[in-house]
């Protein structure tokens, strides 16, 4: 491994301005969606969520700058160290860790500050696989890295599955398409896909008939490909790993607490609650629909400032930003999101060191699945699940998080042509 740092190109200032101008965007909004009257934006009281995100967003700023100067070497050398550390926090987590919304997910610090291991999950094993598709051998024994690949993505999936955030759950199967890039095979992809259809169908088919339609489809299979060894134990493994999936999956919704039970019912179309567990949908459709083209205004939607949106400063912080701003407010935050995005891997692709370019495809999955999950969200293409926009929902964990992120690959870019 290279140790010598040959030369240091300056840090890309264009998603730094993002970074910044979506901070500054979320604070304001975050304001406008907890407004209190008589409270002035620049009232300093930490009893206020503007000025704990606020602080969340300082002391980011100064991880971002201290991130930024590292060696670059940091973060491959020790990736498994920071995989580690985090793994045995998110144990912590299921021992003594804190209820929030339903969710064991927190570990409390006090003094209200509570601590999301899950969130910085992402950021290890996002380093952590692209150190492992970074060695030489990687993609002469394939299957050995595939399977350490998978193994490193399943235990905090593991992990925060016991925590019921199905949330962040989801995220870690965006690591798929940054492997993808760097060559994962595309039956691995079909096996994903067949996976998400069969967690889908455990909700809507009984589990004793969906096992019986399994297992006379992998016969057929079978017995279509009989002459076929190597295919016929890929599909006897798929369909061990389906079993597992069914069953897994009904454990799993039996574990939920009812209000994720009465979620992922109105999703699947099985349940209308207008008053319950679909709340949440029909107000952050009311709040964006009626912001008309440019808004009614700051700190004049109706929906914002009657508080009739729950988590309108986390979840569904793109409501708050939908009525005040409008069309016009939503369609820069969306196209911020876009350059943002296509920034990355602009830079990803011009990275010398392979553990650069799949951490820059992987961080861009990562914030793609944010993205697209929290907006679908709010506008009703994707149910409601929970989960940040990156830079803009209150939170110090996720804050963090999204700027070790994204501060980790602008560090690995200004040493593009280098191996690190």
């Amino acid at each position: 491994m290279q140790k010598n740092i040959k030369r240091r190109f300056p840090p890309d200032f264009t998603l730094i301005f993002i970074y910044l101008i979506l901070s500054i965007i979320g604070l304001v909004n975050i304001y406008s969606a907890s407004y209190q009257d008589g409270i002035s934006f620049f009232s300093f009281s930490f009893q206020y969520v503007h000025v704990k995100q606020f602080v969340w967003i300082l002391t980011g700023w100064i991880l971002f700058i201290l991130i930024i100067y590292s060696n670059p070497h940091l973060f491959s050398n020790a990736a498994e160290i920071f995989y580690a550390i985090v793994i045995l926090l998110l144990f912590l987590v299921l021992v003594i860790g804190a209820i929030v919304g339903g969710n064991k997910a927190w570990l409390d610090l006090g003094k209200g500050i509570r601590l999301q291991p899950s969130e910085f999950a992402k950021y290890t094993t996002a380093l952590l696989i692209s150190k492992i598709w970074s060695y030489p051998d990687a993609k002469i024994n394939i299957n050995n890295t595939i399977r350490k690949v998978l193994l490193v993505i399943f235990i905090p999936i593991l992990l925060v599955f016991f925590q019921k955030d199905v949330g962040t759950m989801l995220v870690f199967f965006a690591f798929i398409f940054a492997l993808y890039r760097e060559g994962l095979p595309t039956y691995v992809i079909f096996i994903g896909f067949w996976f998400i259809i069969v967690f889908i169908l455990s909700f809507l088919v009984k589990q004793f008939t969906f096992l019986l339609i399994l297992t006379g489809l992998t016969l057929a299979l079978i017995f279509i490909f009989r002459k076929k060894k190597n295919i016929i134990i890929k599909f006897v493994q798929v369909y061990v790993l389906s079993i597992v999936l069914i069953i897994g999956v009904n454990y799993f919704y039996n574990m939920l607490m009812p209000h994720h039970q009465e979620r992922i019912e109105v999703m699947l179309g099985l349940k209308d609650d207008p008053k319950g567990a679909s709340w949440n949908l029909r107000q952050s459709m009311i709040a964006i629909g009626s912001g008309g083209f440019t808004g009614k205004g700051f700190l004049q939607g109706t929906q914002t400032q009657m508080k009739f949106v729950p988590e309108q400063t986390t979840d569904f912080i793109f409501c708050a930003i939908g009525e005040e701003w409008g069309f016009v407010g939503a369609f820069v935050v969306i196209a911020l999101y876009l350059f943002f995005l296509l920034r990355i891997i602009i830079l990803a692709e011009r990275q010398r060191s392979i553990f650069s370019r799949v951490y820059g495809y992987a961080i861009a999955s990562i914030f793609f699945t944010h993205i697209v999950i929290n907006i679908g969200m709010t506008v009703g293409l994707i149910p409601v699940i929970g989960i940040p926009l990156p830079f803009l929902s209150y939170g110090g964990s996720s804050y963090w998080a999204f700027t070790l992120l994204l501060a980790t690959f602008i560090n690995l870019d200004m040493y593009h042509n280098e191996i690190v």
